[in-house]
């Protein structure tokens, strides 16, 4: 089946004060989300996520110019691209975990902490390989909201109990400030990042109304969500 791609529509009637929100909903109003299923597009994601590594010094060199791992290739992945006027911005994976589908990325970090909650037949989200492209992610600086989005897409379509991100330290204040993660698991190294990750989580029933008084341009329609994450057989 074809990869989805829905073009993300939003109200500007956001409310008084709420300037951060206008200008994201304009953005988002020139965004399509696009669930990568093609070789090409997760080609293209994969050599977006090299350029970005790279930049941060978070992996070695190589010379295919790509950067993918094995959970690329799980049954529970969910790659996706972010496009501004059709060009890619960003990218984000998301891998949708519980007791029947237990590959995730965060899983191998804190196995202590997290293989309680899906004994638990808890449902989690781990995001991953969040990046952006350089020039476009300084010129819309409301592209990091907008690709994070899509967790909040996911935890509504899947009925999530648990928002997970393996976050390196200079970047956790940003995921606590702007979502409400918590730390679980301290920067530890990682298997295929040469800079040290840990794991922030949030309990998405808990947070869900405050994020949505504060981002309205998170919500969206039960069609939006079919479009991204329904697959066909």
């Amino acid at each position: 089946m074809g990869s989805r791609t829905t073009r993300s529509t939003f109200s500007d009637h956001t409310g008084a004060g709420s300037s951060f929100s206008d200008r994201a909903a304009h953005l988002l109003a020139r965004i399509d989300y696009r669930r990568a299923d093609s070789g090409e597009q997760r080609e293209a994601i994969f050599r977006l996520r090299y350029q970005a590594y790279m930049r941060e010094g978070a992996i070695s060199p190589n010379s295919s110019e790509v950067f993918s791992d094995p959970y690329d290739e799980t049954d529970n992945v969910y790659l996706f691209g972010v496009y501004i006027d059709g060009e890619l911005a960003s990218s984000i994976r998301l891998h949708v975990a519980s007791r029947e589908h237990p590959d995730f990325p965060s899983l191998e970090v804190s196995p202590d902490l997290l293989q309680p909650k899906l004994d638990a037949d808890k449902v989690l989200v781990d995001s991953t390989h969040l990046v952006a492209d350089e020039g476009l992610s300084r010129l819309y600086r409301g592209l990091p909201y907008a690709t994070l989005r899509l967790c909040v897409l996911a935890a509504e379509h899947f009925r999530v109990d648990y928002l997970l991100a393996p976050v390196r330290a200079e970047h956790q204040a940003f995921f606590r400030r702007a979502f409400n993660y918590q730390l679980i698991y301290e920067p530890q190294s990682h298997p295929h990042r040469a800079k040290p990750l840990g794991v922030m989580m949030v309990h998405y029933p808990t947070a869900a109304d405050q994020l949505y008084r504060r981002y309205p341009f998170f919500r969206s329609t039960v069609f939006e969500r079919r479009k991204l994450f329904e697959r066909g057989r």
